[in-house]
């Protein structure tokens, strides 16, 4: 179940990574056709080859030679090979094909899972992790199936070949044959099995490493302010030598192959098999000859096999790594069938606790009711739940217990969809998208025009240092919007939650970075913004607490006390506390 579904095309099987894989590949299955038809094809006419020789050998032995024979022979051989090159051509377009698409396919479904995706599960998931599964994971898919599996068919169909042709000299002559085959087969199923474990090892230890360096860089400003550069190398180190121990430990394992081995001795039999047979005059000298030629198309399999197989063990254990990540199952749904109103305003807490972990509780018998059009200040200390609390709003996070209602109505009846686009969080830490200004003012609202755009930008203070600009709304910010301050990225955000107009307006301590005298200019916007909507205040600023309409204080979870600035200040020294701290802050 997933909190947000997007249906592009026929369901994959999610009940194993094979199947899961198989369904997917059987979008593809004239191409598959293709491609195994190309391999037998291949193979029966690289068995040909052999068989040819060893009748124009026959013929060349002869007093006097046929040349004819000969003739006919060589032109079979080039005609044959003409045509199998054209086999093996559609044989590898056909599987690079379903690769490619395997990877599109994959990628796009496990993109639209992790849009899907709760915050709970984001929050708990490695970015880095979940990284290296979306790029080199989905990667060994395609490899997985080109080269991979493009060989594994074509070695297979080279395999049954000698088997299927060497009775046509003797039937004795089987023996060896069937010998490689057995074992390989036997050798191989070992080597899958052993191979898949460290398969697994080699995917997690990668992702682990991913995970580790997307940290760092993405915290490089504390690695670098604490100079901690030293210690995070060592710890790159310790991950980047558990995957080389990992990759090693393969490489070991593919040094044991056994077919090598075997292939050796399967020649070495057929030979002196069929040296026996020839002595006996049960066959001749060209028949020897094909045989041999016959038994060297085991080299094809033997050789690409710690290659192939390698490519199709590493694809199955990325297919799993990223299953698992698919089906990770998260509290909520998207629910689009739920209520879909336009939204009055009133939002009313009802004995809600919540915790991102269910043994620790960050929220607990949350009761308090706010009316339409209110303007609401929570109020509390660092730790208290504040953000937490107003993410409960817009389903964010869903509650552990108690109810969350919007006009009445359970938000997890809302249809998701119709309950966030009337609800505007603008977040203390902004997240600007590396796009260009513009673009970032109207994520919300796509359709936008340029003048709504630049309203909501004035609305917001922001108007006048966007055309400060070279570029002026065309201006490309950089990731996370680094390129601008911090008081710049507040008015952007502002501007992005004032265009879509929303019904219930959430500001989760919005102008923290900004000086004062943009902190007025703000507040009249906030102010005229906060106009007939719904809004909640988390802030330290005594401004913004004076003139709500309600004040909400929270101390470990719990509400302490509900009321205007004024009605607790007289009846709660948890808040006179409190507004004495923000007071003596803003002295």
């Amino acid at each position: 179940m997933g909190e947000f579904v997007i249906q592009t095309q026929k369901s994959a099987n999610h009940q194993s990574p094979a199947r899961w894989v198989l369904s997917h590949l059987s979008r593809n299955w004239g191409y598959f056709i293709v491609m195994v038809a190309g391999a037998f094809g291949n193979a029966a006419l690289a068995a040909v080859m052999p068989i040819l020789i060893g009748i124009a050998f026959d013929a060349a032995l002869e007093k006097p030679a046929d040349m004819n024979t000969i003739a006919m022979a060589a032109i079979g051989i080039l005609i044959s090979q003409v045509v199998r090159a054209i086999l093996q051509l559609g044989r590898n377009f056909s599987s690079s094909l379903i690769g490619e698409r395997l990877e599109r396919d994959t990628r796009q479904e496990l993109y639209i899972s992790l849009l899907g995706k709760s915050m709970t599960f984001h929050d708990l998931q490695p970015v880095g992790d979940t990284m290296a599964r979306a790029t080199n994971d989905v990667r060994e898919l395609n490899l997985m199936m080109y080269p991979g599996i493009n060989l594994v068919v074509g070695s297979a169909n080279f395999l049954i070949m000698p088997v299927l042709l060497a009775p046509r000299y003797s039937w004795q002559l089987i023996l060896a044959p069937l010998f490689f085959l057995v074992s390989y087969v036997i050798a191989l199923a070992h080597y899958m099995k052993v191979l898949s474990r460290i398969s697994d090892r080699v995917r997690i230890s990668f992702g682990n490493l991913n995970a580790r360096l997307a940290e760092a860089i993405d915290g490089i400003e504390m690695v670098k302010s604490t100079a901690q550069e030293f210690a995070e190398f060592e710890r790159f180190e310790s991950n980047a030598k558990t995957y080389r121990d990992a990759t090693v430990a393969q490489g070991r394992e593919e040094a044991k192959f056994l077919p090598l081995l075997l292939l050796g001795i399967t020649e070495g039999i057929g030979f002196a098999h069929a040296l026996i047979l020839l002595y006996a005059g049960q066959i001749q000298v060209g028949d020897v000859v094909g045989y041999i030629g016959l038994l060297s198309l085991f080299g094809f399999p033997t050789n690409i096999s710690l290659m192939a197989y390698s490519r199709v063990s590493l694809g199955m254990a990325g297919a799993r790594r990223i299953l698992e990540l698919i089906n990770t199952e998260t509290n909520l749904d998207e629910n689009p069938d739920g209520y879909a109103e336009s939204i009055s305003g009133e939002v009313r807490f009802e004995n809600v606790s919540f915790g991102h972990l269910p043994e620790a509780p960050v929220l607990q018998g949350i009761d308090f009711t706010v009316k339409p059009g209110q303007t609401v200040a929570i109020v509390g200390q660092t730790g208290a739940g504040k953000s937490s609390l107003v993410k409960l709003i817009n389903r964010t996070y869903d509650v552990q217990s108690g109810q969350v209602l919007v006009d009445g109505v359970d938000v997890r009846q809302w249809s998701l969809a119709a309950l966030r686009r009337q609800i505007s969080i603008i977040e203390q830490d902004i997240f600007l998208f590396s796009r260009s200004i513009a673009d970032n003012i109207a994520f919300g609202a796509p359709g936008a025009t340029r003048e709504e755009i630049e309203a909501a930008a004035r609305a917001a203070q922001a108007h006048d240092f966007i055309l400060g600009f070279e570029d002026g709304y065309e201006t490309v910010v950089g990731g996370r919007g680094v390129t601008l301050s911090g008081g710049q990225r507040q008015r952007i955000a502002l501007a992005r939650a004032f265009l879509t107009n929303p019904r219930i307006l959430i500001l989760d301590d919005s102008t923290s970075a900004v000086d004062s005298a943009t902190e007025d200019q703000i507040q009249k916007a906030i102010q005229h913004a906060a106009e007939n909507r719904t809004t909640f205040l988390i802030t330290h600023r005594l401004s913004q607490i004076r003139w709500a309409d309600l004040v909400v204080v929270l101390r470990k979870g719990r509400v302490e006390a509900v009321g205007d600035h004024f009605e607790i200040m007289k009846s709660s020294p948890a808040y006179r506390q409190i507004f004495e701290q923000y007071e003596a802050l803003e002295v």
